[in-house]
């Protein structure tokens, strides 16, 4: 068993690599010191990736740890998915690193190398959109528009971390938060205008959001909330329900709640469409459930 360590030396602002790297060796020596592993560090976007695919090519069995934000993790499913020789698991180093809560209170031991070396391997769903694979939850609409639109403000004066996100929400909010859309969903297809559609195999994104605490991600289905036009004051009424899992509450005029295995949302003018937190632009976005397409460890007595 070989195993590749892949730390993102910008995850949550501050380069942990000597830190993390220590903790690495240290676990290692004490629980597989006759087994090759290797440290990597990431050099750009969708660096992981490529040094996956690069390390997996021999076809010997290879345990991948992504050392970082959830941006990590997803750089790392789309180098390991689909690869049998390859299972993957996330030491959490972000901000958010929301897939992991959906461990529970089981969340704060992926923080421990040694428990995540003796790992549990279990196939994991991903969802296919536009050639990248997402392992928790995908989006089109307000909240994506917001996190994408972060990164426009959060280089002006005064303006930085969380500043950037409410200014970044309060410029959205005057922009309007709905937009024309035409989604097909397996045999139903919706027109109008919409606020919101999340794609859910996880349960968790954007810091904490728990838009769909029934989730599964190894059921082989997506769970699709779709949220229609509503005003802003509306908005800000139901995103406290929303954020909280509690999307049975939501009116039904302004709610759509599916179980399925594909959706496609197409518009007129470009849309920002949410990866797992990476930002894509486009005129429609296919979400394709991938049944078992990930071999992802966690550690022992850890369960969602």
């Amino acid at each position: 068993m070989k195993h590749l360590f892949v730390i993102n030396p910008v995850a949550g602002g501050i380069d942990q690599t000597d830190t993390v790297s220590r903790l690495i060796r240290g676990a290692m020596e004490k629980k597989r010191p006759n087994e090759p592993y290797e440290i990597y560090v990431t050099k750009g976007p969708m660096d992981a990736c490529e040094a996956i695919k690069a390390r997996a090519i021999d076809g010997a069995p290879l345990r991948v740890y992504a050392c970082g934000g959830d941006g990590t993790l997803n750089e790392c499913v789309n180098g390991a998915a689909g690869r049998p020789n390859v299972a993957l698991t996330h030491y959490p180093m972000g901000t958010g690193n929301d897939f992991c809560r959906i461990f529970g209170a089981g969340a704060e031991r992926f923080k421990n190398f040694e428990l995540l070396i003796d790992g549990e391997e279990s196939g994991l769903d991903l969802i296919s959109c536009n050639g990248r694979y997402s392992i928790n939850i995908c989006s089109v609409g307000i909240d994506a528009r917001i996190g994408t639109d972060v990164h426009k403000y959060s280089h002006l004066p005064f303006i930085s971390g969380h500043r950037a996100y409410i200014f970044s929400t309060l410029v959205n909010f005057i922009k309007g938060i709905s937009r024309p859309l035409r989604i097909r969903l397996d045999d139903t297809v919706l027109e109008g205008d919409f606020s919101l559609i999340c794609v859910c195999n996880g349960r968790y994104y954007g810091g904490g959001f728990n838009p769909m605490p029934d989730a599964e991600p190894d059921d082989g289905m997506l769970d699709f909330l779709i949220i229609k036009k509503v005003s802003r004051l509306a908005f800000v009424k139901l995103i406290g329900k929303f954020k909280n899992g509690r999307y049975k509450e939501l009116p039904e005029e302004y709610v759509t709640y599916r179980r399925g295995r594909a959706l496609r949302v197409e518009s007129s003018e470009k849309i920002i469409i949410n990866i797992d937190g990476e930002m894509q632009e486009g005129n429609f976005a296919d979400f394709i459930v991938e049944p078992s397409t990930l071999s992802f460890f966690y550690p022992p007595d850890t369960h969602w």
